[in-house]
């Protein structure tokens, strides 16, 4: 058996088990759908963030910029209230939406078991201080202990619901109101739990439970924003598309807990005009390592529209515009990607190579951190100058990623170009000899 069969064997084996299982796991989809949910509060969010800081040098004397600089700096707070409200309080958003995601999982009702979740981590997560409800941890610093809180009040009301510990009203009672009552016991059940434990903690550390559990995660987040790391969860997911799962949503399901509470951080750091000081975020793996999706094949596309072999012609004329949104489907099973051997180094290696590119120069200061979310479908030039503020540095970085994947991939594509032609060469002499002769 040669080495790819063997390698083949070991991924359908092995692998494709295990990530199908991961994939579906209830707390991992729950996670990503809450974030999903949360999205176009923190994008818009965000967007804010180039009204409040347009990208133009502080000193300039052109007239537009100054008059944007100045309305900017005049009424910053007013233009932060709309960022105050989505981003600063992602957690409220995600903590709704992870639970009712994982609801659904119990056939739980989403909307109660969203407003229970939302309860829970507000009880742990807003001391009051002075009179006022402290709001630090509704931002990135509190998205572990939202995550934690979201799953244990969930739990708590499918296990008492599962026992038929619950007030039970007459059919005859509308569906709101016995709703309302079935949910009695688990409010009480979560505040005589958490509370009590928030207590203990803040009494024997000094720290609430959103401080104790960031202290805790913290060596985990610092990783998390390392080449390392950024390598691994690439070479997860490029594993697993060649083997025709989806493992793009496994990896970012599992980072965005992390890419969020950088991207707070990042955040506050430009509002307070400090240093941007994290790297890996959700910007820069949808805008320098997936350009045109996974596998960076945007590149290829357009390699593809100048093949000779028509088969390749015809999918890159059906995969240049969606991969202009980066969506690749029809190049990954179109050429096809997914278990063709001889693009098996390339689809790997490509968005590898780019995220050492990527990672090096944006650690160099040669290119601009991210800042805000963007959405994933957009353009990979457009989204990454989006994502750090409109920065043009972002712009040069991901065309010569996108130079980088052209080269790595051209190689790999002539050969098997050749190898079509000579099908399409061997099916065309069929075809004339098996034609009837003329006269």
């Amino acid at each position: 058996m040669s080495a790819y069969n063997k390698m083949v064997t070991m991924i359908e084996d092995t692998v494709t088990p295990l990530a199908a299982k991961l994939g579906q796991q209830k707390y991992v989809t729950s996670i990503r759908d809450g974030f999903i949910a949360a999205l176009p509060f923190m994008i818009v969010g965000s967007f804010m963030l180039v009204f409040i800081f347009p990208p133009f040098d502080p000193e300039t004397k052109w007239g537009f910029a100054r008059a944007w600089l100045d309305f900017a700096k005049t009424y910053q707070n007013q233009l932060l209230l709309p960022f105050q409200l989505s981003m600063g309080v992602m957690t409220l958003f995600i903590s709704v939406g992870v639970a009712a995601s994982l609801g659904r999982h119990y056939k739980l009702d989403p909307i109660t078991t969203g407003l229970l979740s939302l309860m829970s981590f507000l009880l742990v997560a807003a001391p009051i201080k002075d009179g006022a409800i402290s709001t630090q941890y509704f931002s990135g610093q509190g998205i572990f202990t939202a995550l934690i809180c979201s799953i244990y009040a969930t739990e708590v009301y499918a296990f008492l619901k599962r026992k038929n510990i619950t007030i039970r009203l007459p059919e005859q009672v509308p569906t709101g109101v016995a709703r309302s009552f079935e949910i009695l016991i688990p409010v009480m059940v979560i505040i005589l739990t958490l509370h009590p434990l928030n207590l203990f903690i803040e009494s024997e550390t000094g720290m609430i439970l959103p401080e104790a559990i960031m202290s805790m995660v913290k060596p985990l987040v610092s990783a998390s924003d390392s080449l390392p790391a950024i390598l691994i969860s690439l070479f997860i997911c490029q594993i697993l598309w060649f083997a025709g799962i989806h493992g793009a949503l496994i990896v970012t399901g599992i980072m965005n807990p992390f890419w969020m509470a950088n991207l707070a951080e990042n955040q506050a750091a430009l509002a307070a005009g400090g240093e941007l000081t994290h790297i890996y975020l959700q910007g820069f793996w949808d805008h320098y390592l997936l350009i045109g999706g996974v596998g960076s094949t945007l590149p290829l596309a357009f390699l593809l529209l100048r093949s000779k072999a028509i088969h390749l012609r015809t999918i890159g004329k059906m995969g240049v515009v969606p991969g202009l949104f980066n969506i690749n489907e029809p190049i990954l099973f179109g050429a096809p990607i997914v278990m063709n051997p001889v693009f098996f180094l390339p689809f790997i290696l490509v968005p590898m190579v780019n995220a050492v590119l990527a990672y090096v120069a944006t650690s160099m200061g040669l290119v601009a951190r991210v800042v805000s979310m963007t959405p994933w479908t957009s353009p990979a030039p457009l989204g990454a100058s989006w994502a750090a503020n409109w920065s043009f540095s972002p712009v040069v970085m991901c065309l010569i990623c996108m130079v980088m994947s052209a080269v790595m991939y051209y190689p790999f594509l002539k050969a098997y170009e050749r190898t079509l032609l000579k099908q399409e060469e061997e099916t065309a002499a069929e075809a004339h000899a098996g034609e009837p002769a003329t006269a």
